[in-house]
């Protein structure tokens, strides 16, 4: 083990010597421990010419309109000391104190270009993650013996619930602490001591060869995109290097596993999962689930990715089509055991992305009710062979509008629309999608900084004039709010499902000096004159929640821009349904209180639930093993219930569930053709017609 050493006090030459000293002063007076291998990070002459320029670009064209102010100043402070430590494990309260004395100094600094302070706090972080690192290391060689596994102390593990450490002694038990729930929770998965030991040093070791290898442009990265981010969530920079590859930074090529990634707390969190792409047909990974592990083929050795960035953990979960991939996933549902999936990457097919339909026949009432369903992946249109002018070009609206007249003749009596997990796509489809079932009218409005604009159905005629339900969940965004959003406001039909993502943005790729610029310049507004952001659509009848609120959607970005309103736009609604709600809701509520699919899934929200209110874990393996017994069985039990009522034969393990139990979309699926079939007779009742 490195032994630790004093902090030099010579002066460097410049521009080192303002950084280093800063930091050297910094350290000095909150008294912390010499510390190993020092290495000081200072901005580049191009960096602080390029900070210049990215707070003019963001200044000037987001769609906010702030300026560089105290309380901006303050957002960005806020956001990096997060980003940097956000579980609370490397800053003590006193270097807080130092440094929030200067959390208000951003506003002057970096219309400069003076990114000093910036680099003061990555230094301190840098050298204190590298004692920890070397501490944890040091504990790892004699756990068996110097770590009691039977202690009575708890570890939290809700980052918003910890407070910083009073002293670099208090960091020192929590890292201790840290490491024995990791041992707890690998003795748990059934690893030997020695493997544990083995898997330890691997992963603490590759996080400190990853640590020594930051360079002062990754650190520029990291603080400007603290910066951005301030703005929005989804405002972010792209240095030289990523730029060139924005289409595939935070989603998975077509040749890897079809997932959306995001960075949340040193973890890379799944957003959404490209529907029929290989992630999603596994039903193995989940939104939410956090990735902390990748390894190559079926048995390849996993590296541990916690503390990646997102582009690096990115290129390892890619590759070529036929090949496997390993992931080490912390699930949404649980926050005390891990689990290891292995996907197998695979183009994701075209033809499996486009609309697809299937007739069902639901009995109700003793009468048989015909019902059409247009399941859509995405809103996807051929840019190319449209602006070449083919009649023929391949696109959702071209596709559906097939699928209505192959419907029609097979005389159905009424039409769900699936949008559930469609995350959007062609603004263009959304608005020509919505013209296949209205006359004419605008379709959304599009606010910019400096004024409205709108896209219009210009084409009168409709080709299908039935009764219509769109089904949304938590994973319907963008183009699909839009979209359920005027079927909502025109009256056109019943929206059914969950409340949808939220993401009611739009974003625009800017060149900014060497790098790009990614910035939120507009914001989607419904007809009416609500906008789709950060609440989403909210369904007329509400199915459970499959996804957890605060992992998925637009309101689990922190800092995403909030719903407002604008005044709504002239259109020509059908009369409302607010009149057969009442009803449809009754019959609905009064069927999924003995649906044994409807109470399979209110149990597992029931445990979803109380599982994600944890706040800490005990650190006593005892009492761990029993609760994660307890915690099995309930979810067994609540399985087995489900396929008895099914009339299937139960279970005696849960990964036996898979090939058993139906997936829960097909269970919600099953719900809305039954309010179809009930939404049928009630409006011909009430004389609604379109």
């Amino acid at each position: 083990m490195r032994k630790f050493v004093s902090y030099p006090l010579k002066k460097p030459s410049k521009p080192v010597c303002i950084i280093a000293l800063g930091i050297c002063m910094l350290l000095s007076a909150l008294c912390t421990p010499a510390l190993s291998d020092q290495v000081t990070l200072a901005p580049k002459t191009t960096h602080m010419i390029q900070c210049v320029k990215i707070v003019a670009a963001l200044e000037r064209d987001h769609y906010l309109g702030k300026h560089m102010d105290n309380v901006l100043s303050a957002q960005i402070f806020d956001r990096y000391i997060t980003l940097l430590d956000p579980s609370r494990h490397l800053f003590t309260q006193k270097d807080m104190d130092r440094l929030n004395l200067s959390r208000h100094r951003f506003e002057k600094d970096l219309k400069k270009g003076n990114l000093s302070f910036a680099y003061d706090i990555y230094n301190l972080y840098h050298h204190r993650a590298a004692q920890r690192l070397e501490y944890v290391l040091s504990l790892i060689k004699t756990w068996e013996t110097d770590l009691d596994l039977h202690t009575q102390h708890s570890f939290v593990i809700d980052n918003k619930q910890r407070s910083w450490q009073q002293s670099f002694e208090n960091l020192q038990t929590l890292w201790k602490k840290e490491l024995l729930n990791h041992i707890i929770t690998l003795k748990l998965d059934n690893q030997k001591h020695s493997d544990i030991t083995d898997t330890l040093e691997k992963i603490y070791a590759s996080r400190q060869s990853r640590l020594s290898q930051t360079n002062t442009n990754d650190v520029f990265q990291l603080f400007m995109n603290s910066v951005t981010e301030s703005f929005d969530p989804h405002t972010q920079y792209f240095p030289p290097r990523v730029s060139e590859d924005f289409d595939i930074h935070m989603s998975l090529s077509l040749e890897g596993i079809g997932a959306v990634l995001q960075t949340e707390y040193g973890y890379t969190k799944v957003l959404r999962l490209i529907p029929k792409g290989p992630a999603d047909k596994s039903n193995l990974l989940v939104p939410g689930d956090k990735i902390i592990g990748v390894g190559q083929g079926k048995n390849g050795e996993i590296k541990d990715t916690i503390g990646q960035r997102i582009d690096e953990v990115v290129k390892l979960i890619r590759g070529p089509k036929n090949t496997y991939v390993r992931l080490k996933i912390i699930p949404a549902k649980k926050t005390d055991s891990t689990a290891t999936i292995s996907i197998k990457r695979e183009k994701v097919k075209l033809e499996e992305q486009a609309a697809k339909k299937q007739i069902i026949t639901i009995v109700s009432q003793k009468k048989n009710y015909k019902i059409g369903i247009i399941e859509i992946p995405n809103f996807y249109i051929d840019f190319a062979a449209y602006h070449k002018g083919d009649k023929n070009y391949k696109s959702t609206t071209m596709d559906v509008k097939k699928l209505l007249f192959e419907l029609k003749e097979e005389d159905i009596d009424g039409l769900i629309v699936d949008l559930r997990d469609n995350g959007g796509g062609s603004l263009k489809e959304a608005n020509d999608l919505t013209g296949l079932f209205l006359t004419s009218g605008p379709t959304v409005q599009i606010r910019t900084k400096n004024q409205v604009n709108r896209l219009y159905d210009e084409d009168p005629t409709i080709q299908y004039t039935g009764p219509m339900l769109v089904l949304i969940n938590r994973m319907s965004a963008s183009a699909s709010e839009i979209f359920a959003g005027a079927i909502k406001d025109y009256h056109r039909g019943l929206v059914v499902g969950t409340t949808s993502f939220g993401k009611g943005t739009v974003q625009e790729l800017k060149p900014v000096g060497e790098g790009k610029l990614k910035l939120t310049s507009a914001k989607f507004y419904r007809v009416s004159g609500e906008s789709t952001q950060h609440r989403g659509v909210m369904p007329d009848i509400l199915f459970p929640r499959i996804y957890k609120l605060e992992d998925t959607g637009e309101s689990s970005l922190d800092g995403a821009l909030l719903w407002d309103a604008i005044p709504g736009i002239q259109y020509q609604a059908y009369p409302p349904l607010i009149p057969l709600y009442e009803p449809l809701t009754r019959q609905y509520q009064d069927r999924i209180s003995h649906d044994p699919g409807m109470v399979y899934l209110k149990k597992q929200l029931e445990l979803t639930t109380r599982l994600g209110q944890q706040t800490d874990l005990s650190l006593n393996i005892e009492k761990r093993r029993q609760k994660r017994i307890l915690q099995e069985q309930a979810e067994l039990e609540i399985e087995n219930e489900y396929l008895v009522a099914s009339g299937k034969d139960p279970i005696d393990t849960l990964e036996a569930r898979d090939a058993k139990i139906n997936g829960y979309k097909d269970i919600l699926l099953q719900q809305a053709q039954r309010i179809m079939a009930d939404f049928i007779p009630l409006a011909k009742q009430n004389g609604y017609a379109w």
